[in-house]
């Protein structure tokens, strides 16, 4: 873990970087794939649900994860597969990112990140 400075132009930059976030993505879809069939079932996801989320995620009811889950699939899974496929993933990743980048917005924050986060390749990809 490490203490970081963020803004949302890092991570606008970082999501807009298609070698370095395609690379990223493919990374954590593989790490996610523990099936290994090319595709993340809901199950997969939920059981991995850290690797995608805030510690404020966690902390929701297993009612309110199901509807999250429930809301990404129907947005996410466009071929209604029941399935993310990994450009599925690449878009709901993109979309995740960018919306946290909106949140953040122009002024630095503060924040612990973990050394394999999606923030902290944007904080480091920022550093050169």
């Amino acid at each position: 873990m490490s203490v970081e400075f963020i803004d949302g132009q890092i991570v606008t930059e970082f999501v807009n970087d298609l070698q370095a976030f395609e690379k990223w993505a493919s990374e954590e879809f593989r790490k996610l794939d523990a099936h290994g069939n090319g595709v993340l079932s809901r199950d997969e996801l939920q059981r991995r649900s850290g690797k995608l989320s805030s510690t404020e995620f966690e902390l929701q009811s297993p009612d309110e994860i199901g509807r999250l889950y429930d809301v990404l699939f129907s947005k996410f899974d466009a071929d209604g597969s029941g399935t993310i496929d990994p450009q599925e993933f690449m878009a709901l990743t993109r979309e995740i990112m960018l919306a946290k980048a909106r949140g953040i917005g122009d002024s630095p924050v503060c924040i612990i990140l973990q050394g394999d986060s999606l923030l902290m390749r944007a904080v480091q990809l920022a550093n050169g």
